[in-house]
C-alpha cells in the first residue's frame, strides 16, 4: 500500500467513527445486507441517482464478466461515510474513483466504503471497474438473465440496493453477435467487431434496483404491434405446435391487460416499452421488470393438450405482471416490509382483468379456487405470518414472500372493496397512483387516502386483517319449531380460541328441494343473528360461505354432504369442497376415509373444470398423505377405478375433436389416475400408453405429458428397461432435455445413486437450477420412496439457512415443501420438532417457513396415528 493509500484510509476511518451509529450495528461493525437504518440514512443524503453500466459477457458461462459502472448522484453533506452495497468478494473490485480521482478500495462486510473526504455537496460521480457477481446472473450455456428481487442487484454490481432510491439506468452490453438481448429500455444503437456486438440501450425511467434487469442469449425474437403498441417476445421454445397456438394469446393478453389498466387507473402505460422474455425453468411464474417482463417459458407456451384451467392461469399470470407496471413499478413500496402491497394489487387487478379478457371464465369461481386453499395452507399452520411483517434488513426480505401475501391479501382486498364499494376503492387507487407516481409509498399512505372515502374504522379493520395472523372459526345455532326457523345465530372466534373479530361479509345458503335462499351475513361483531331467516321454512340443509367470499373455518351441515352434487351454483360447490377439506384437516366432523368416498362419487358428476381440479387435488392428498401405507393400495384401487370411469364418461362431440370443457376434465381425471396408480393393472395401462404413445380417447397427451408419464413409471420402479433414457431421446427441446438429465439420478431404482444425488445438493453449484432441484426432490421424497428417503430429511433441514442465503426468494419454501409434503409419520413430525427445539435462537422467519411446510406432516401424524 502506498503512503497515499495509508493516509486516505486513516482519514476515512477517523471520519467513519464520527457518525457510525447511523450505518453500523450495535457492536460498531458494518452490517452485512442492507439494514433499514442504513437505508433511511442514505435516503436523506442521496438524490437524482443514475447508473451507467457496461457488461462484457463472454460466450462461455464459466468465464468472468468484466464490467464498469458510473454512479451519478446528488449528495447532501453528512458526516457518515457512504456505503455502496456489493455482496461479492473483495477481489471482484479492481478500481474506484470519485469525481475522476482514484481512491483506495475499502471493502467491509458486503459494502464498498467511500469516505466523505472524497465527496462534495451536490453532484458526484463514482466510477468502478469490477467483475460482475454471478449469484443472480443465472448463467446457462447459451443464455443468461438477471433476477435481482429483493436485494440482489448488489450481488451483480455495487449499488444503493434499496427500493426508495429510484434511479435511471443506462446499460451497455457486449455479447456474442448471434445473441439477442433485452433490458428495461429500448436499444439506442449497436455495433459489431468480429464475433462480438455491443448494444447500447436508452436510458430507463426511474426505477428501483430490484426492477433493473437484462436477458441475453440465443433467443428467437418475435415482434407484434397491437393497439399501436409495439411489443417484443424473446423465447427458446422449439415446439412448433406450442409456438403456433401460443403467440397470439401471449400478445393479445398483454394488450388486453394494458387497455384495462389504462381505463381503470386513468393513467397511460407509464413506461417507454412493454417487452417480455420466456425463460426456461425461470424461478417464478413471472417477474415484473419494467418494460422487460420475465416469464417461465412453460407458463406461456401451452400445447394442444392444455386445459382451460391452464389457459386461465396463463391469462392471470400475464395480467398480474402487467398490473405490476402500475402497482409496484410506477408506485413502489418504500421498504420491503410493504412488499405485499405491490403483490396484493397485482393479484387483485389480475382477477379483474381476466374477468374481462376471458369472458368464458367464471371469475368468482376462479377467485375461490385460486386463493382460498393457498391462503389456508399457511394461515392454519403454527408458522402463520401476518400480511404485513416488520423487516430490519433486506437480506431477509425473501422470507416475507408466500401464500399470505399472494392469496390472503387479495381476499382481504376483496373484503375491503365490498366494505367501501367498487367505485370508492377505484377512485382511491387512482388518487394513490397519481400522487406517488415514479416515487414510493406505504400501506399507511394508501389507507390515509381510502379512509377519507369510507365511514368504516379502517384502522381497526386493518389491525386484524393485515397486522395479525390466523383466521376465524365460525359456529352456529339454528333453532326450528313446527318446520320454521325460530333463531339463526352465527358466532366467530379466532381459530386459536381468542376473542378477535375479523370484520367481513359473506353469504349463507338455505337450500330447499326447489330453490335456494341466500342470506348476507355482516359479521361486524362476535355473534350475529340473522333476523331475515326467522319465519322461513326449515331448509333441507345449510351451506356456509355460499358465495365464497368469507374467510375462515366454517361449519358443515352434515345433511349437505350427501347432497353436494345437487348444488347448482359452482361457486357454492367450490366453497363447500374447500370447507370440507379444511374441516377434515382440523379433525372436525369429517375424517379422511369417508371424505375420499364422497369425493370419488363426485368425480363423474362435477361439471366445472376448476372444481374438478379441487376434487382431484384433494383426492390425491387423501391417498398419499392421509391414508396409512397398509391401507393405501385398497383406496388407490378404488380411486383408480373411479377416475378412469369418470374420464370415460365425459362426453365428446367426436373422438378426434372433444369439447374443450370435456377435454380439460378428461385431462384432469387422467392425471389423477396417473398420480394414484398403484395397482399392476393401472401401471401396466400407463406403460402401454407411454410406450405406444397412444392416449386414451378424448385425451390429448403431448411431449411434456409423456415425460410426466415416464417419471411416474420410474418412481414406481416399473419393470421395463430404460424408460427415462428412451424418453430423453424422444425430447426435442435442449432445455427440456437438460431438465430430465438432471432429474434422472433422483428417480433411479438404485438407492446408492439416489443417495449420491442428494449428497450432491450440499454443493451450491448443484442447486443453481432451482426448478430442477425442487422437482427432483419431490420425486426423491415420493411416498413410495419414503423408506429410503426419510434419512435425507435431517440434512435437508440443516441446509435450510444456506439455502436461504444462496437461493432466490421462493427457494427455501419450495425446498421445504418438496422435502416434507409427503411424510405422515410421527417420527418425521418429531424430527422437525426436535430440530427446532435444539435451536432455540433459530431464524424466526425460517422457523415459520418450516412450520408451514410441516403442517401436513403434523396433521397426518395426529389424524392417522394419534386419532
Amino acid at each position: 500500500m502506498t503512503r497515499y493509500g495509508i493516509t486516505a484510509l486513516l482519514l476515512f476511518l477517523s471520519i467513519m467513527g464520527g457518525n457510525a451509529q447511523t450505518t453500523t450495528s450495535k457492536n460498531g461493525q458494518i452490517e452485512t445486507g442492507v439494514s433499514q437504518t442504513l437505508a433511511k440514512a442514505r435516503k436523506q443524503t442521496i438524490s437524482q441517482l443514475a447508473y451507467a453500466l457496461k457488461f462484457d459477457i463472454p460466450e462461455q458461462k464459466n468465464q468472468p464478466i468484466p464490467s464498469t459502472e458510473s454512479i451519478t448522484f446528488n449528495w447532501a453533506k453528512n458526516a457518515a461515510p457512504l456505503q455502496l452495497d456489493f455482496k461479492e468478494e473483495r477481489s471482484h473490485l479492481q478500481a474506484v474513483s470519485v469525481n475522476q480521482k482514484s481512491i483506495p478500495i475499502v471493502f467491509e462486510n458486503e459494502h464498498l466504503l467511500i469516505s466523505t473526504a472524497f465527496l462534495k455537496p451536490g453532484k458526484n460521480v463514482i466510477s468502478i471497474q469490477f467483475t460482475a457477481g454471478n449469484l443472480s446472473l443465472n448463467r446457462n450455456d447459451d443464455y443468461l438473465y438477471t433476477l435481482l428481487v429483493p436485494d440482489r442487484a448488489r450481488t451483480v454490481f455495487p449499488c444503493f440496493d434499496q427500493p426508495d432510491l429510484k434511479a435511471i439506468f443506462q446499460l451497455t452490453l457486449t455479447v456474442p453477435k448471434t445473441w439477442h438481448a433485452m433490458t428495461n429500455a429500448a436499444v439506442q444503437d449497436s455495433s459489431e467487431t468480429g464475433e462480438r456486438k455491443t448494444l447500447r440501450f436508452r436510458t430507463s425511467e426511474q426505477i428501483p434496483t430490484y426492477l433493473f434487469a437484462f436477458v441475453a442469449g440465443k433467443f428467437k425474437s418475435v415482434k407484434r404491434t397491437l393497439n399501436n403498441r409495439a411489443m417484443t417476445l424473446l423465447h427458446r421454445e422449439t415446439d412448433t405446435s406450442k409456438i403456433r397456438l401460443s403467440l397470439d394469446p401471449i400478445f393479445n393478453l398483454h394488450a388486453d391487460a394494458v387497455r384495462f389498466l389504462e381505463d381503470y387507473t386513468q393513467i397511460p402505460y407509464p413506461f417507454q416499452k412493454l417487452d417480455f422474455a420466456a425463460v426456461p425453468d425461470f424461478q417464478y411464474g413471472g417477474m415484473e421488470h419494467v418494460g422487460a417482463i420475465d416469464y417461465r417459458s412453460s407458463s406461456l407456451f401451452l400445447d394442444s393438450g392444455a386445459t382451460r384451467d391452464q389457459k386461465l392461469s396463463r391469462a392471470t399470470l400475464i395480467s398480474h405482471e402487467t398490473a405490476h407496471m402500475w402497482f409496484g413499478d410506477l408506485v413502489t413500496m418504500r421498504w420491503f416490509d410493504d412488499v405485499w402491497l405491490k403483490e396484493v394489487f397485482a393479484n387483485f387487478m389480475a382477477d379483474k382483468i381476466t374477468e374481462v379478457s376471458s369472458p368464458e371464465a367464471n371469475y368468482d369461481l376462479q377467485f375461490v379456487v385460486d386463493h382460498f386453499p393457498a391462503a389456508y395452507a399457511v394461515d392454519r399452520t403454527e408458522g402463520a405470518n401476518p400480511i404485513g411483517q416488520p423487516l430490519a434488513n433486506l437480506q431477509e426480505a425473501g422470507t416475507l414472500y408466500g401464500g399470505i401475501i399472494y392469496h390472503k391479501a387479495p381476499i382481504m382486498m376483496r373484503q375491503l372493496e365490498r366494505l367501501m364499494g367498487k367505485e370508492a376503492l377505484r377512485d382511491g387507487l387512482r388518487e394513490y397512483l397519481k400522487k406517488y407516481a415514479f416515487s414510493n409509498a406505504t400501506w399507511a399512505d394508501l389507507i390515509a387516502i381510502l379512509d377519507a372515502r369510507t365511514q368504516t374504522d379502517l384502522a381497526a379493520w386493518n389491525r386484524v386483517w393485515v397486522s395479525e395472523t390466523g383466521r376465524p372459526k365460525f359456529t352456529y345455532q339454528l333453532d326450528k319449531q313446527d318446520g320454521k326457523i325460530t333463531r339463526f345465530t352465527i358466532s366467530q372466534l379466532g381459530e386459536d380460541g381468542s376473542n378477535r373479530l375479523w370484520p367481513q361479509g359473506f353469504e349463507v345458503a338455505l337450500v330447499y328441494p326447489d330453490h335456494v335462499d341466500e342470506l348476507t351475513v355482516n359479521m361486524n361483531q362476535s355473534s350475529v343473528t340473522l333476523m331475515e331467516a326467522v319465519g322461513k321454512a326449515a331448509p333441507s340443509f345449510v351451506v356456509f360461505n355460499s358465495s365464497g367470499q368469507g374467510y375462515g373455518l366454517f361449519p358443515v351441515d352434515t345433511l349437505m354432504i350427501s347432497q353436494l352434487s345437487t348444488i347448482k351454483n359452482p361457486v357454492t360447490r367450490a366453497a363447500s369442497y374447500i370447507n370440507l377439506h379444511e374441516n377434515m384437516l382440523s379433525g372436525q366432523l369429517v375424517t379422511p376415509s369417508p371424505l375420499s368416498t364422497v369425493y370419488q362419487q363426485l368425480l363423474g358428476k362435477e361439471s366445472e373444470e376448476l372444481n374438478l381440479r379441487l376434487l382431484t387435488t384433494d383426492l390425491s392428498d387423501l391417498v398419499w398423505n392421509f391414508t396409512r401405507p397398509e391401507n393405501r393400495p385398497a383406496l388407490a384401487a378404488s380411486v383408480e377405478q373411479a377416475a378412469w370411469q369418470a374420464m370415460e364418461q365425459q362426453t365428446v362431440s367426436a373422438p378426434s375433436s372433444p369439447e374443450p370443457s370435456s377435454r380439460g376434465k378428461k385431462k384432469l381425471l387422467f392425471r389423477l389416475y396417473q398420480n394414484i396408480a398403484l395397482s399392476r393393472e393401472a401401471q401396466g395401462r400407463l406403460y402401454a400408453i407411454w410406450n405406444d404413445q397412444k392416449a386414451p380417447t378424448g385425451v390429448t397427451l403431448t411431449e411434456d405429458d409423456y415425460t410426466a408419464l415416464a417419471l411416474a413409471l420410474a418412481v414406481r420402479d416399473y419393470p421395463a428397461e430404460g424408460i427415462l433414457t428412451k424418453q430423453l431421446a424422444r425430447i426435442k427441446n435442449p432445455d427440456r432435455q437438460k431438465r430430465l438429465q438432471f432429474m434422472m439420478p433422483a428417480l433411479s431404482s438404485n438407492v446408492a445413486e439416489r443417495d449420491a444425488f442428494f449428497a450432491s445438493l450440499s454443493n451450491e453449484a448443484n442447486r443453481e437450477r432451482e426448478a430442477y432441484v425442487t422437482t427432483a426432490l419431490g420425486y426423491l421424497h415420493h411416498p413410495l420412496r419414503s423408506a429410503t428417503s426419510a434419512k435425507y430429511v435431517a440434512k435437508s433441514l440443516e441446509l435450510l439457512e444456506e439455502i436461504q442465503r444462496t437461493g432466490d426468494i421462493f427457494f427455501p419454501e419450495s425446498w421445504l415443501r418438496s422435502t416434507l409434503s409427503n411424510y405422515q409419520t410421527p417420527e418425521t413430525a418429531q424430527l422437525v420438532r426436535r430440530f427446532l427445539s435444539d435451536r432455540p435462537t433459530y431464524n424466526t422467519r425460517l422457523k415459520a417457513k418450516l412450520l408451514q411446510a410441516a403442517d401436513g406432516t403434523f396433521r397426518a401424524s395426529k389424524l392417522l396415528y394419534h386419532p
